[in-house]
């Protein structure tokens, strides 16, 4: 299966070609769950302002997601983002690093925008199981990241582990099936030896896990689900790790409706084939009426069948 990326592939593609030769901008586009971005240059070619607007930018600021933006870009984070956004960075093409790999990976962090204000809340679970971890016991507050209009994000630190639990609408059957048999696989994967070490992967329909059942407003009906991940410190404790685990754990819900629809694409496809084929055996079956012509002796010609 594929992998999603967790970089925005227009940011990357856009700066890469802008650093090589500026020229006036003015691009608005949306990634994943309705992330809105605005590439511009307002002033001058040469100033390029990245703003973004994400649905959750309130309850991330809660969690510390301006100090984490601030960790990562430093100076191009602006005190006032443009209206209608929740966030802005100023590059300035002139003082960028210089081609190679230092560019590109400062290209890359840019195109990382949204993972890395994402990354707030599940930087703070991983710092309050430290904390748990060497009292023995207890948990910590559930963080709550509400990116779409009816599913959300619950994270909840314990002593020794981080669950995090998403909600997911299905809108229809079929998708209700497809991803049950999806995170069937992600249990049974688990088994293999060479995978032993991947986090714990829960999954119900319609009923909440115990962690959130208390919450106020949850949806009961048969197109929601639940996917619970147990993450244990194996999964956080190096950094490397911890921002591995933090890209592709924030991109599982995109991961998982995306195959849904190429699955439902190839079914398709195929059931589309199928129909071609038994149509050109039904076309062969069909008899052929066979006719002769004859003259008479007076020139007339009569057709026989």
């Amino acid at each position: 299966m594929i992998l999603l990326e967790p970089h925005n592939y227009i940011i990357q593609t856009t700066l890469a070609e802008k650093f090589i030769k500026p020229s006036s901008l003015d691009v608005q586009f949306v990634d994943f769950d309705g992330v809105r971005f605005h590439l511009s240059t307002p002033d001058r070619k040469t100033a390029l302002l990245l703003s973004m607007n994400i649905r959750c930018w309130d309850e991330l600021v809660q969690y510390g997601a301006l100090d984490v933006l601030k960790r990562e870009y430093g100076p191009l984070l602006q005190a006032q983002p443009e209206s209608e956004y929740n966030v802005s960075l100023l590059v300035d093409l002139e003082t960028a690093p210089p081609e190679g790999e230092e560019r590109d990976n400062f290209v890359k962090s840019l195109a990382l925008l949204k993972r890395n204000a994402l990354a707030a809340p599940f930087e703070r679970a991983f710092s309050t199981q430290k904390e748990l971890e060497s009292s023995g016991a207890g948990q910590g507050d559930l963080l709550q990241i509400h990116y779409r209009d009816e599913e959300a994000i619950y994270v909840q630190a314990a002593h020794d582990r981080v669950t995090v639990i998403f909600s997911t609408v299905f809108g229809e059957e079929t998708d209700r099936i497809f991803g049950k048999v999806f995170l069937q696989e992600f249990v049974d994967a688990r088994r293999l030896p060479t995978i032993q070490n991947a986090p714990q992967v829960l999954y119900t329909n319609r009923e909440p896990p115990l962690e959130i059942r208390h919450i106020q407003g949850l949806r009961d009906s048969e197109d929601i689900g639940y996917v619970t991940f147990v993450l244990f410190p194996r999964h956080f404790n190096n950094p490397t790790v911890a921002a591995g685990t933090i890209s592709h754990i924030e991109l599982f819900r995109d991961y998982l409706h995306y195959h849904i629809k190429c699955s439902k694409a190839y079914m398709h496809s195929r059931m589309r084939y199928r129909v071609s084929e038994f149509q050109k055996v039904l076309n062969r079956a069909k008899t052929e009426v066979a006719s002769t012509e004859r003259k008479t002796v007076t020139g007339r010609t009569l057709t026989t069948r």
